[in-house]
């Protein structure tokens, strides 16, 4: 009976294990021609969607103090902009779009994509 507790167990332990590390996965938000970003402890939406041929208009609305979130960067598109804490940020990305782009901050530490519709 003793295994049998054990085996129910180890099972259940791993399945949970799996879920939190590989069962998240965040869907792409379509931006349109315009989406606001909110930049709180990351960036929501962290995946964005944006139209192959058409500029995209990201705002960017910091509310994190976290001094790492000082500024987005967006290699891709050679844009590095600050953002004060409760002003928005407008940012328009012309095309040509890569087909992947990074969002960062300033340290690397918090991250989002840009994904291109073919």
């Amino acid at each position: 009976m003793d295994r049998i507790i054990v085996t129910v167990s180890g099972i259940l332990l791993i399945a949970a294990i799996y879920r939190f590390f590989f069962g998240k996965r965040e869907t792409a938000t379509e931006a349109g021609n315009a989406l606001t970003v909110i930049v709180d402890g990351g960036y929501k939406p962290g995946i964005i969607r944006i139209s192959k041929d058409k500029p995209a208009r990201l705002t960017f609305l910091r509310r994190d103090p976290n001094p790492c979130l000082d500024e987005v960067v967006l290699p891709d598109y050679k844009i590095r902009e600050y953002l004060p804490v409760g002003k928005p940020v407008t940012v328009i990305l012309n095309p040509p779009h890569p087909v992947d782009a990074k969002i960062r901050c300033g340290m690397n530490m918090f991250h989002g994509k840009i994904i291109t519709d073919e």
